[in-house]
């Protein structure tokens, strides 16, 4: 690798300066994806895999990113598991059937990855080839919880009733679904490290929706059950939103880096999930609408809590939010490099 910062940061070892990516890097606030967006629906660009390298490889162009991660939605293996799935026009993602049952867990099948997600496997070999060891590319999946409240509730939620019915009234479905979903992620995820991805991170966007003792009980396991799975094979990133008062439980489902979000400093986040894991964050998404000083400070307060301990990836705490100013995306890179070179 060119640029190994990120992969050393992943495994807590020394480098030159604090690896940066971030979340949605690749995204709408760009107007080289809105050129192709207006073209092609969110799905579309996903499924063709020429043009998922072109967006996956159009940060790296524009800012010093230490890491690619691959255009996809954690959605993607939802019709290989036999779920509808479709984008509704400025309404997100809406599923068709949606399992509410024992008999829609009993239908939910494994995916085979070659012939469901063709296009993600293509697209991932593309990157990497076009790469030709810049960085490091990420793949990543959604956690089973995040997947399974998208399928269960059929859209986006705020209260996830019918998610949580399912696991107070009926644990053992609820644990045959898990399972479920959980060897469909650690199949996905494995094609991808096949397919070339260096390093993966599973996306629990939805977990903080649950207090930390439902989270013990009804999601952690599943979640550790995956990374289990995918010991030595590449580094994963576990990141959960939401999940500030309970990283002591978080970190028992393992990860190589665990991910946390702006909601707790991240001196403390570090000291409660252990030295022993790196880490990755955590800068509000939202302080990239403000000025490039404020940003510059609030990037090198996030470096000095790292205290120059190898093992911290710099990050957003969730993705780059639409409307993001481009230049304030390259001040937060550039303050990232700045402040933490040991050249």
């Amino acid at each position: 690798m060119a640029n190994d910062t990120f992969l050393k940061a992943c495994r807590r070892q020394p480098a030159d300066h604090t690896p940066v990516w971030l979340m949605r890097q690749a995204g709408r606030y760009m107007k080289e994806y809105m050129a192709i967006r207006e073209k092609h629906s969110f799905l579309e660009m996903c499924r063709n895999p020429e043009l998922a390298c072109e967006v996956t490889l159009q940060p790296i162009r524009a800012f010093d990113l230490d890491a690619a991660i691959i255009f996809a939605d954690i959605l993607l293996p939802l019709p290989g598991m036999g779920i509808k799935l479709e984008f509704a026009k400025n309404e997100g993602p809406v599923i068709g059937n949606p399992v509410r049952t024992r008999k829609d867990i009993d239908a939910i099948t494994n995916i085979n990855p070659e012939k469901d997600v063709p296009f993600l496997m293509q697209a991932i070999k593309m990157v990497r080839k076009e790469l030709d060891g810049k960085v490091p590319l990420i793949g990543f999946s959604g956690a089973p919880f995040t997947l399974a409240s998208y399928i269960i509730e059929g859209e986006g939620s705020r209260n996830y009733v019918h998610t949580k019915k399912i696991m107070y009234e009926d644990p053992g479905a609820w644990k045959a679904l898990m399972d479920k979903i959980a060897d469909v992620v650690i199949v996905y995820l494995k094609a991808q490290v096949e397919a070339g991805a260096q390093t993966l991170q599973l996306f629990d966007s939805w977990v903080g929706c649950l207090g930390p003792d439902d989270f013990k009980e009804f999601a952690m396991p599943y979640t550790k059950k995956v990374i289990d799975a995918l010991k030595d094979t590449v580094p994963v990133i576990n990141f959960g939103t939401n999940t500030g008062t309970y990283l002591d439980i978080v970190s028992q489902a393992g990860g190589d880096v665990i991910g946390v979000d702006w909601r707790v400093r991240l001196d403390t986040a570090w000291k409660t999930i252990g030295y022993g894991h790196a880490i990755q964050g955590n800068l509000d998404p939202v302080v990239l609408f403000g000025p490039v000083a404020a940003i510059r400070k609030r990037v090198k307060e996030i470096i000095d809590m790292a205290g120059g301990r190898p093992g911290h990836i710099f990050n957003l705490g969730h993705g780059i939010v639409l409307g993001t100013p481009v230049d304030n995306v390259r001040a937060v890179v550039d303050a990232v490099h700045e402040f933490s070179s040991k050249k």
